[in-house]
């Protein structure tokens, strides 16, 4: 997903500007503040704010919001989503399962029979099952994939906006707001298996949320000794996306959170993926909060929740060439999580961090204890990740205050996610 311009929003805050006309506010027509991260740089970020009035839409099904949509279009348009909207739906608005997306003789138990390792080896799949897999994922892509273009604001009303089973493109796209919307389960029903991936392959899902709020955990079934995944990350920003700022959102119930630039190799991202991230709470995530390939990142008052009982890995992904800044950052973690599990280098050379808060999730909002992450990475990695040095060669300039971890670990927590613009 390539992007430019884009604000990721849960809530209002202080992060947008309204309109001269405030007391007859229209909340699509709120425009990014021009302080509010890296999507504020240059001309900042209005999305539809200057749509005609025929371009202003109240959507409440799959049809409407596909016509809204209008192809992707860059046409200035603000999308109002009222109650919930299932985007894997047939034209009669009927929700549709996996089995209704199934062609030509596809059935995940003959694919599994077909591509055991024992019999097929290590070969990428291919024949008859590898065919119907792809012309079934096909025919469930028509129905979930949802192109968002350029000038654009997508907007939920009230406290009940729920779009699922979506997966929301942005592709190539300039100047678009993505606000106060509940996004859940873009559920892939035919992952692809990759055999030569890791000593025991692998499975791979083709949909990425965007972002998600309030999901709901789903159990992955194991085959071939692999999870069997069928929902990818929350939000990836990849292939030369940049100027993102993701604000007050809350990610929560899953593995990937997070991914900023795909590949090691991906070099033509340089100069590019400048994201903000700040006032977003990430609970119940495994990993990818965010892990960041050349981007210059920052970080600030976030709230990371980890219960006890759940399975985590890291927050904070140091990758091949980024620069991360991360500031007064509240983390809540149980005891089978330390504070050097936070950080994980994969070919990272530098983090910026302070005004770091460590405690466990039994600790009161704004507990805690000063914690130095790029000390303790370097203390106690294992000696396959080189020490990670202090400068990232930047300093952040486009935020608004940066309140303590204390008193931000505060905010957020009430006032993270969907359905709270008063």
């Amino acid at each position: 997903m390539r992007l430019r311009q884009i604000a990721f929003v849960g809530v209002l805050g202080g992060a947008f500007r309204l309109p001269a006309h405030a007391e007859a506010r229209d909340i699509g027509r709120d425009t990014l503040a021009p302080d509010d991260g890296w999507a504020a740089y240059g001309t900042g970020t209005t999305g539809g704010a200057a749509a005609d009035d025929a371009h202003v839409h109240t959507v409440t099904n799959r049809a409407e919001l596909v016509r809204a949509l209008d192809n992707g279009s860059d046409t200035p348009k603000i999308i109002k989503i009222a109650g919930t909207i299932d985007a894997d739906t047939d034209d009669d608005g009927d929700h549709l399962s996996c089995a209704d997306h199934a062609t030509d003789g596809y059935s995940l138990k003959k694919y599994l029979a077909a591509y055991d390792p024992r019999t097929w080896g290590s070969a990428k799949p291919a024949g008859a099952q590898e065919e119907a897999r792809q012309a079934s994922a096909a025919r469930q892509a028509e129905r979930i994939v949802l192109t968002v273009g350029s000038n654009t604001t997508l907007v939920g009303l009230g406290k009940g906006a729920v779009l699922k089973g979506a997966s929301l493109q942005v592709r190539n796209a300039d100047n678009v707001i993505l606000r106060n919307l509940d996004l859940r389960d873009a559920y892939d029903c035919f992952p692809v298996r990759q055999p030569d991936t890791g000593g025991l392959g692998d499975w791979k899902t083709a949909y990425d949320t965007v972002w998600l709020t309030g999901a709901t955990h789903v159990d992955e079934p194991t085959y071939f000794a692999r999870t069997y995944l069928r929902h990818d990350g929350l939000l990836d920003i990849t292939n030369g996306s940049d100027l993102v700022t993701v604000s007050w959102r809350r990610f929560a119930d899953h593995d990937k959170a997070m991914l900023i630039g795909n590949s090691d190799s991906a070099t033509g991202d340089r100069g590019r993926l400048r994201v903000t991230l700040h006032h977003n709470q990430f609970e119940s995530v495994v990993q990818r909060a965010p892990r960041v390939r050349f981007g210059q990142v920052h970080v600030y008052d976030n709230r990371y929740v980890v219960p006890e009982g759940t399975e985590y890995r890291y927050s904070l992904g140091v990758s091949t060439e980024s620069a991360i800044h991360a500031e007064n950052n509240a983390f809540h973690t149980p005891g089978h999580a330390e504070v050097a599990d936070l950080v994980k280098s994969w070919n990272g050379t530098a983090l910026d961090q302070s005004g770091t808060l460590w405690g466990s999730p039994r600790t009161k909002s704004g507990g805690g204890w000063p914690v130095d992450l790029l000390a303790i990475h370097n203390a106690c990695n294992s000696g396959s990740e080189r020490d990670l040095a202090a400068d990232v060669g930047w300093t952040p300039t486009l935020h608004g205050k940066i309140d303590s971890a204390a008193v931000a670990d505060r905010e957020v927590a009430r006032g993270a996610g969907a359905g709270r613009i008063p």
